[in-house]
């Protein structure tokens, strides 16, 4: 039969042993000690010293069991007693119990911390049997065995905490939840350095009949989310809510962050919906974690959108929001917004940390704009705060990468005074400066200083000096480079490979490339874009464009997407050849892979396009128009009129409708007008999307001639009443009735579609 949690039943020889041996404390020496202690304690705690010499364990103890009921007295004492070497791990034990019976939780842990730290038996064993002996006299409860359980868990103890748990329940005592949850927390926080797993763990808590809590199972979720294991996870969420336990805030804000970080951001969106659903408001990390997921994935408008309805919820963006944002916007480039950020953080009050300004003046770097770094490097000084070592590494990196060693190697000697070791990050960076600079033998020479330090150079060490002998068109060099770092047990990596293989490619040894290239695939390292980009090239240099477009299928074939770079390289090449058909559809490849192509591409695309292949190149416009590429977008639509081949309506209807949806009112109405002109009627939803935008941005004159151009191209007997309630309401202003009659009319088939008007060019 299994007992209540917190009652234990000793047998008879148990507890007259135990009174036995308190009883024996109470000699008159102790007696006499302790009743003066109470005394000096009551009111004269400063004269307490003088007694201390006298104070033994066995004294201390006695104090403690005299003292036990008054909690004042008793703390009072335990502040004074605990530093004194008489307060012996069998006072700290009696301390706990009645610390736990006073519900001082965060004193009693505390101290059980430091008497398991100070203990002298591995196992825990003898402090779980000074515990067990003195838990009648002292009126214990087993919420003890749960504190020394939950301090040995605090403490990555495992061991220790599962053998008083088992201890406890071998002595008939019943270990809570508490102790298990600490356990499994303590599992899951040491990542799987220890042999227990968290399910065993969970198992046995159920076979002990221990009801999980919501704590429970906050904790085996984030273990399996922190593994990758989603799947485990979202089985725990699902066995939590069959088994009534609901989940709370933290158990959303967990899976929310799994499913982000598998880049599953519709799932972590539909998982933040439900919540309401379910009777519960997100938090601020809800938002934090949505957004850093967003980040990661680069759809930094999606993120902005979120930051915005956190403000409509009420919810203030904290450090760890704009430092999300602010990291999203550096990784993708856009240094203005980065800036921008920072502003509105320092306006809403919220202090930049180091970590923000680490990560502005890392956006600086990349943007080349050094001055502007040092300015926020000397503004987070202004405002107190110590740079740290990824600060420097920062700054030295990017001086290093334009060649600006002298200010780089400043900044080391400023980062070693402020006690930070430089690390192989931080050389890594002068080897990149160096061979910036083509000192070979000076990056040679950063690396010897790094064996010397005790830094092991990396595979990031060896690739960059490898890549500056391929530059310098020394490949005898760059290959011995690659012959040591193998000897040293440094592996190459895909960059390395693609550095000696653009180096053969250059040189124009293309059959030792496509050699490096199989040894890549040997060691089980599949070249990349940039290597594929590289041989490509190569093929295309020498001519031979087939053997070009077999690498360019075999590189989607093995799962990699050609990049802007790639096509660049084969439309060029095709172009060259006079394949223009087969350039033209590389292209719009590229379009709809959502890569931009450069300038040279599209030009030479352009150049070589018949009147006929022409006729094809709305497909391109719309392509372009779909990514919001209107810039582009407008320059085919200007090189068909260039070419004197008329814009149909399938093209003015396309072109219309992305500069309503790229907000260039201007461009979308000119435009209207000039589809008009030329005898075309737009299509329904052009027709619809224009009037829409026209009155959102208050061209209030352009929108009466759209709506009166409309009602004189439709039917007239069909569309009579549909046409007075559209002018009324115009009339009137509401355009909200009139933008939903114009619908109706639509779905009717009372606007026209398509088709010469009878104004045309009227």
């Amino acid at each position: 039969m299994l007992l209540p949690k917190s009652y234990h039943r000793p047998n008879l020889p148990e507890l007259v042993s135990s009174k036995a041996r308190f009883s024996s404390l109470s000699s008159t020496s102790h007696a006499l000690l302790v009743d003066k202690a109470i005394t000096l304690l009551k009111f004269h705690p400063h004269h307490l010293d003088s007694l201390s010499s006298r104070f033994t364990p066995q004294s201390a103890s006695y104090f403690l069991l005299k003292s036990q009921f008054d909690q004042t007295l008793t703390l009072k004492f335990l502040t004074w007693a605990r530093n004194h070497p008489f307060f012996d791990s069998h006072c700290k034990c009696l301390s706990l119990h009645i610390l736990t019976r006073f519900k001082l939780y965060k004193t009693a842990q505390t101290l059980a911390q430091e008497l398991a730290l100070s203990a002298s038996d591995p196992s825990g064993s003898s402090i779980f049997q000074c515990l067990k002996d003195s838990y009648h006299v002292y009126n214990s409860s087993s919420a003890v065995f749960d504190l020394m359980v939950k301090s040995y868990s605090h403490l990555n103890m495992i061991d220790q905490a599962v053998n008083t748990i088992n201890l406890a329940k071998s002595s008939g005592f019943m270990p809570g939840v508490l102790s298990y949850n600490s356990v499994l927390d303590a599992i899951v926080r040491s990542r799987g350095s220890v042999k227990l797993s968290a399910e065993e763990v969970y198992r046995e808590m159920i076979r002990s009949r221990v009801s999980p809590n919501v704590y429970t199972y906050n904790i085996l979720i984030r273990g399996f989310c922190s593994v990758g294991e989603l799947q485990k996870g979202l089985g725990c969420f699902g066995e939590m809510e069959r088994n009534g336990c609901l989940p709370n805030v933290v158990t959303y804000n967990t899976l929310i962050d799994a499913y982000c970080k598998m880049g599953r951001i519709d799932e972590a969106f539909g998982l933040l919906k439900s919540m309401s659903s379910k009777g519960m408001q997100p938090n601020l990390i809800s938002y934090n974690v949505i957004i850093n997921g967003l980040c990661r994935e680069g759809s930094m408008k999606e993120a902005w959108e979120i930051l915005e309805e956190m403000g409509y919820k009420g919810f203030t963006p904290d450090e760890v929001t704009y430092n999300t944002l602010l990291n999203g916007y550096c990784k993708e480039g856009n240094f203005h917004q980065a800036l921008v950020i920072h502003a509105e953080m320092v306006r809403n009050g919220v202090s930049p940390s180091v970590v923000t300004y680490t990560a502005l003046i890392n956006s600086m770097c990349k943007a080349r704009n050094l001055n502007r770094a040092m300015e926020f490097f000397d503004q987070m000084r202004i405002r107190g705060l110590r740079p740290n070592e990824r600060t420097y590494t920062t700054l030295i990196d990017g001086f290093s990468r334009q060649g600006l060693l002298n200010e780089a190697y400043r900044i080391l000697n400023e980062m070693t005074e402020s006690g930070f070791s430089p690390s192989v990050v931080t050389y890594n960076a002068f080897i990149h400066g160096h061979c910036v600079l083509e000192r070979m033998e000076e990056a040679l020479g950063v690396v010897q200083e790094m064996v010397e330090k005790g830094l092991a150079p990396d595979v990031v060490s060896y690739s960059t000096i490898i890549s500056g002998f391929c530059r310098k068109g020394e490949l005898d060099r760059a290959f011995q480079m690659k012959q040591e770092m193998v000897e040293k047990g440094v592996s190459p990596d895909a960059v390395t490979y693609s550095s000696l293989i653009q180096g053969l490619c250059e040189m124009r040894r293309l059959t030792e490339a496509c050699d490096l290239s199989q040894e890549m695939l040997d060691m089980g390292l599949p070249p990349d874009e940039f290597t594929y980009t590289t041989l490509i090239n190569a093929y295309c240099v020498e001519g031979d464009l087939n053997k070009a477009l077999h690498l360019h299928d075999e590189m989607i074939h093995k799962g990699f997407l050609p990049d802007a770079v790639t096509y660049s390289v084969l439309i060029n090449g095709l172009n060259k050849q006079a394949r223009t058909r087969e350039a033209k559809r590389l292209l719009f490849k590229l379009i709809y892979e959502e890569s931009v192509p450069s300038d040279v591409t599209y030009d030479t695309l352009i150049e070589n396009c018949s009147n006929i292949e022409f006729k094809s190149v709305v497909a391109l416009i719309k392509g372009f128009c779909m990514k919001g590429l209107m810039h582009e977008a407008d320059r085919v639509f200007e090189s068909m009129v260039e070419r004197n081949h008329k814009p149909g309506e399938a093209v003015y209807n396309v072109i219309i409708h992305g500069h309503c949806r790229g907000g260039n009112l201007p461009k979308a109405f000119n435009l209207y007008k000039e589809m008009i002109h030329s005898g075309f009627v737009p299509h329904t939803v052009t027709v619809i999307t224009l009037i829409k935008a026209l009155f959102k941005e208050g061209m209030n004159e352009e929108m009466s001639e759209v709506i009166g151009d409309t009602l004189r191209s439709c039917r007239l007997n069909e569309a009579e009443l549909a046409k007075v309630l559209v002018e009324i309401n115009h009339k009137e202003g509401n355009m909200e009735a009139v933008l939903n009659v114009l619908t109706d009319m639509a779905k009717d088939g009372l606007l026209p579609n398509s088709g010469k008007t009878a104004y045309a060019g009227g």
